[in-house]
């Protein structure tokens, strides 16, 4: 066999590969896991052995074999989390929960899952729950922390938080306007993207309102997996020289209109963001001096605009 033989073998091999993770997306998207049933059917469909299937099915962390519960949680036991006592945090869900990693609790509420990495090392123990990242845990907050999912992690008061703000966006390269006033989420204009991650390509829409995490995208995303983010305009892709202090993941900047740069995260599930307003400016409408009905909250201007 020439090397050209193995290159295309192994090309093959990769795209069929491609085609079985896209299937079992699709089977846990709709089932929440991965039923014997659905698995064979795949098996059937891709023409390979029922070995194969399983094998693509537990090499990846994100499929599951057995139904979830509501609630996900993940302690990472990887070696700077154990040297920090990880292992203890397992323990304390373990007790709290009445289960064992890897177990459901009756209720179908919670399950709990141990994982080797979380790539935020020097933050550790690192705990992931329904894609909040809480870091440097310790036993004590676990009972804290399964209260706050229990009432709800994203649970917040759009209208009446001040931590949450409409901002407008713009490409950090050509400078074009990146909201979409055809397609709201939350009431605003949306923030319009385009992304691809493995094969797939496609569109992502953010809520406009800093501090919210709302969102909705052409294609299943699923949790840990780093998008690349583009300008839907001049199609530089947006990344930051800077990463993520959280999972290390490259931050996707973002110009704020009036002076100022926003940065969120690219993994999907991560939740860190950061914001560096200029003071003294209305982030809306540019210009302070003719802004109608201005208003200082902090150091961020407001304009009527979005009021």
């Amino acid at each position: 066999m020439t090397v050209k033989d193995h290159v295309n073998a192994i090309e093959t091999r990769e795209k069929r590969n491609d085609e079985i993770i896209s299937i079992l997306e699709e089977i846990q998207r709709i089932h929440g896991y991965l039923p014997e049933e659905a698995l064979r059917k795949a098996a059937e469909k891709t023409n390979r052995s029922l070995v194969d299937i399983y094998g693509v099915a537990t090499f990846y962390k994100y499929f599951s074999l057995k139904p979830r519960g509501e609630h996900l949680i993940a302690v990472c036991l990887g070696t700077a989390c154990h040297v920090r006592q990880g292992h203890l945090i397992v323990k304390e869900f373990e007790n709290q929960l009445g289960i064992k990693a890897g177990e459901t609790t009756a209720d179908n509420e919670f399950t709990l899952e141990t994982v080797s990495c979380l790539g935020a090392c020097a933050r550790g123990p690192m705990v992931v729950v329904d894609a909040h990242y809480f870091s440097n845990v310790n036993a004590l907050q676990v009972k804290q922390i399964i209260k706050k999912t229990r009432d709800g992690l994203d649970k917040a008061d759009i209208k009446k938080d001040e931590r949450i703000f409409p901002v407008k966006v713009r490409c950090p390269y050509c400078n074009h306007s990146l909201l979409d006033p055809n397609y709201l989420i939350d009431g605003y204009p949306s923030v319009r993207l385009t992304t691809s991650f493995g094969r797939k390509h496609g569109w992502i829409r953010m809520s406009s309102l800093y501090g919210s995490y709302n969102y909705k995208s052409e294609h299943e995303i699923p949790i840990d997996t780093i998008i690349h983010n583009f300008c839907p305009h001049c199609h530089n892709e947006m990344v930051s020289a800077s990463f993520c202090p959280l999972c290390n993941a490259p931050m996707v900047p973002m110009v704020i209109y009036g002076g100022g740069l926003i940065k969120i995260c690219s993994r999907r599930g991560c939740k860190n963001h950061m914001i560096d307003l200029v003071k003294g400016l209305c982030i809306n409408c540019e210009n302070r001096d003719t802004c109608k009905e201005t208003k200082l909250d902090g150091s961020i201007w407001h304009c009527e605009e979005y009021q």
